[in-house]
């Protein structure tokens, strides 16, 4: 019986890890793992048409389904947003903290700082931050849910390059650095709210709050983009 492609991935993918340390997310490696898995080399390919590119993709999504697992199963409602927030970040590094995994992922920054790659890259981290409040009960539909991407897409990325180097005992380092960064990301949240408060200042946001409210985010069908999209006239 033939497997499924998404098995086929999985297969690859734990034996790709035993590599990527030594070859990075290389035909080399791709080629390893078809030899490590006994896996017909057409299946393979069929499964990962672009070789160790699908890999590398494959990984970061594995990391994305660890970070919601152990969401789902915790209790986040004794938490504040703002630490939930943070929590849901922290979850995701831990997906990939492994030696192994850990020397992936920096071969994945790499492989995604390629200028042909780059928007896979940008791609793979803001669907990761879109899960994110996704998982946390974001039911925005408006301007706001790309703003909240973008802005949780900065931390997220400023967060993992620090985690990257972090020897500290336990990465107590990152979580520091973390919170800081959320914490700069409330403050921006407290700016827009006394702005928009301000009656002196209402007057020059009318037409920015109006086009912000016409932007809709994306259907919630299967998302291979950013698409967004402008709401009907009545």
């Amino acid at each position: 019986m033939t497997m499924p492609y998404e098995t086929v991935r999985d297969q690859l993918l734990d034996a790709a890890l035993d590599h990527v340390p030594f070859d990075g997310w290389s035909s080399a490696c791709f080629d390893a793992a078809i030899t490590d898995t006994g896996l017909d080399r057409t299946v393979a390919e069929a499964a990962c048409p672009r070789g160790a590119v699908d890999l590398a993709l494959a990984f970061h999504q594995r990391g994305d389904a660890i970070m919601l697992k152990r969401l789902e199963e915790t209790d986040l409602n004794a938490l504040k947003y703002r630490d939930r927030v943070a929590l849901a970040v922290r979850y995701r590094l831990e997906a990939v903290s492994g030696p192994n995994e850990r020397e992936a992922v920096r071969r994945g920054l790499t492989l995604f700082a390629l200028p042909h790659l780059a928007a896979e890259g940008a791609r793979a981290v803001w669907n990761t931050c879109d899960q994110i409040w996704t998982a946390l009960g974001d039911t925005s539909d408006d301007f706001n849910w790309y703003s909240k991407r973008a802005i949780l897409s900065g931390v997220y990325s400023s967060t993992l390059l620090f985690w990257m180097g972090d020897d500290s005992e336990g990465n107590s380092a990152s979580w520091t650095f973390l919170a800081r960064r959320i914490d700069d990301v409330m403050l921006i949240e407290k700016v827009k709210a006394q702005v928009n408060g301000n009656p002196l200042l209402k007057p020059f946001l009318i037409g920015p709050s109006w086009l912000s409210k016409q932007i809709r985010a994306p259907a919630r069908a299967p998302r291979v983009d950013l698409p967004g999209m402008l709401r009907p006239k009545s």
